[in-house]
């Protein structure tokens, strides 16, 4: 056992990192791990009883996070598209399947659900591409959530039915079924009690001890109790996990509990995807290669045409509709646990299994790319009537605007803007790409509209050529870049002033040509800083020109930290965090004698903050010489931290 896991961790690690600088998705990458390491590859991990049931933790996990998601206010603002669009689109996708399986002689009870799981699509790979690339609040991307949102439901529902179709259960599935369901309710109903007078008060309890160990324990141990319930009630332990999850998507506590688990989801849902890799037959892909192939596009064809005839027939445009079918169309990751109990189970030949796997396998490859080159492919073709109309709308609106400010991104920190040069009666425009936002902004201010900033029409469109101001106050640094980019190939003339959280990319915003960056961590240590010196009787004007000298100098006195005893040392971009360090100087230490431009610790990549002698600071200046007793204090990266001490100490 312990020597699969290591193998098993080991190749992820390895394949992980390969599909990290690719840009694809995890999912995939352990995936191939599975089918590398399998039986038929090179049939590194043998068979172990316990491996399984480590795998089957994975989709637990995965369900609760799923239920954090699924609360209820989101089920009424995508009600429509999660029962009408998601239910036609799995019963006519799993009718149609179902019957082509039966076809080849498969029994039709069974046919008809093994149709229904590959109806399902994948959630892990749809949701974080269409993040990824921004389309989340687009059309077919609100299509794509809400019907994932339905499947998730019915992949629940699937997966307690295997027992009874596979004749482990005495009753018929005509009976099981509405048992189920009753049973479903009943465990609903004592979860929702729980959660409305038990679970707030041990979360509360376990929040006033500022004990983090007490908080992830209290959260695993609500996962695996509610599995281990549902389980004893004779249901599938995810479907315990996902109403749990469901019902304290509500609480104030949330986003701190999926923090909290995603570490142990991860990886054992990384050990699931292993094991469903492990059951695809390497040599099914020599032997039966074109079949697989044409599996493949059949279920990509079937499952995106589908799609897209019930997104036109609702009323939308051609390419809304195309692009909700390709975001659909690929299988997911519960049709493999469908597949892999429905194989345990007997209920199907392993041949079928084999081949239904690679093609879904092969369909679960193809998405990410597919739905990378769609925007080029839409870009290719007429655009939408109805975006036409709205950057029409929006550039006749905008026509005589001459001067004025374009803000993108209208949260917080945007509408803060948008209200000072309001006070001063500056004319501004805002694009925002969250519609609930534009919506409410709207009601009350006729220069906000909606849509992808980073889209060169749409900047053209709110007249960046005229502008004579351009703020980007996105929250995402990545997204930030893209804009002023596309801006500045748009108007190298115009201003900009580019907000971001932090200053790990500030000198890459600089050089892609922000006229200002505004770390607003660092601004807020500034506007703290100077508040205590004028407290303490400095001032206003001296303090003042502190604050400002920090910022001529590009924030260097505030660059790197005491990381204490945080294990993290990487930013959200997975690049090394700026540290801050302090080296003293023994008798014995090859900097003594010598002077700072000697040593040119600034080519190992640090900045030196001070240089302290008997508690008094020298000048940090090429010409001071270093002694024994004194401080070096310095910021940057891990490496180059480690490699300057070792530079100062033993040269």
């Amino acid at each position: 056992m312990f020597a699969n896991l290591l193998i098993i961790l080991a190749s992820s690690l390895v394949v992980i990192a390969l599909f990290r600088r690719l840009q694809l998705p995890p999912v995939l990458g352990y995936l191939c791990v599975g089918l590398l390491v399998g039986p038929t590859a090179f049939d590194w991990v043998n068979d172990s009883e316990h491996l399984p049931d480590l795998a089957e933790l994975g989709v637990v996990f995965l369900l609760f996070s799923l239920g954090l998601e699924f609360s209820l206010s989101k089920m009424l603002a995508l009600r429509r598209v999660v029962f009408g669009l998601g239910s036609l689109q799995v019963l006519i996708s799993g009718l149609l399947l179902g019957g082509v399986l039966s076809l080849f002689g498969m029994p039709l009870a069974v046919a008809l659900m093994l149709g229904a799981g590959l109806a399902l699509s994948s959630t892990a790979i749809v949701s974080k591409e269409l993040t990824s690339l921004g389309e989340i609040f687009s059309s077919h991307g609100q299509n794509a959530i809400g019907v994932l949102l339905f499947q998730d439901v019915v992949a629940v529902l699937l997966l307690t039915l295997v027992p009874v179709f596979a004749g482990q259960s005495d009753q018929a599935w005509y009976w099981a079924l509405p048992i189920t369901l009753v049973k479903t309710v009943i465990l609903f109903v004592g979860l929702a009690l729980a959660s409305r007078w038990l679970l707030p008060r041990l979360f509360h309890e376990v929040a006033a001890s500022h004990s983090a160990e007490l908080f992830v324990l209290l959260a695993l141990v609500i996962v695996l109790m509610t599995a281990w319930l549902t389980h004893l009630l004779g249901l599938s332990p995810a479907l315990g996990a996902f109403l749990a999850g469901m019902l304290l998507g509500e609480s104030h506590y949330r986003h701190q509990i999926e923090a909290d688990i995603r570490p142990f989801r991860d990886i054992l849902l990384g050990l699931f995807f292993v094991s469903i890799g492990m059951l695809i037959d390497l040599q099914l892909f020599v032997s039966h290669s074109l079949l697989i192939l044409g599996l493949t596009l059949g279920l990509l064809l079937v499952k995106g045409a589908i799609v897209a005839a019930l997104v036109k027939w609702r009323g939308s445009d051609g390419e809304t509709a195309w692009r909700s079918g390709l975001a659909l169309a690929q299988g997911g990751e519960f049709c493999f646990a469908l597949m892999a109990q429905m194989q345990q189970s007997q209920l199907m030949p392993a041949e079928i299994s084999g081949l239904l796997l690679a093609a879904t396998f092969c369909s679960m490859v193809l998405t990410p790319l597919l739905l990378r080159a769609a925007p080029g492919i839409a870009a290719r073709l007429h655009r939408k009537p109805n975006e036409e109309a709205k950057l029409d709308e929006i550039t006749a609106l905008n026509a005589g605007f001459h001067g004025h400010v374009v803000i993108c991104g209208y949260g917080r920190v945007g509408q803060s803007i948008g209200r000072f040069l309001r006070r001063e009666k500056q004319t501004f425009i805002a694009l925002d790409d969250d519609p609930v936002r534009v919506q409410e902004a709207a009601a009350g201010e006729s220069c906000v509209h909606y849509g992808d900033s980073r889209r060169g029409e749409l900047l053209s469109a709110v007249g960046l050529d005229r502008a004579r101001l351009l703020v980007i106050a996105v929250d995402k640094t990545d997204i930030a870049l893209t804009v002023l980019k596309e801006a500045r190939r748009l108007n190298p003339q115009v201003q900009i002033l580019v907000r971001t959280r932090d200053d790990s990319q500030l000198s890459e915003l600089q050089a892609a040509g922000a006229n200002e960056v505004v770390p607003e961590l660092l601004e807020s240590s500034l506007m703290l800083a100077s508040h205590a010196l004028v407290m303490l009787g400095l001032p206003e004007e001296q303090a003042q020109a502190r604050v400002d000298e920090v910022r001529q100098t590009r924030y260097r006195l505030l660059h790197g930290f005491y990381h204490g005893a945080q294990g993290n040392l990487l930013d959200n971009r997975g690049q090394p965090k700026v540290l801050m360090h302090a080296v003293n100087l023994a008798p014995d230490a090859h900097a003594c004698g010598l002077t700072l431009s000697d040593l040119a610790l600034e080519l190992l990549g640090v900045d030196i903050q001070a240089v302290q002698r008997e508690g008094a600071e020298l000048a940090v200046e090429g010409t001071t010489a270093l002694r024994a007793g004194d401080k070096v204090l310095m910021s940057g990266p891990l490496a180059a931290i480690e490699a300057c001490e070792a530079r100062l100490l033993g040269g």
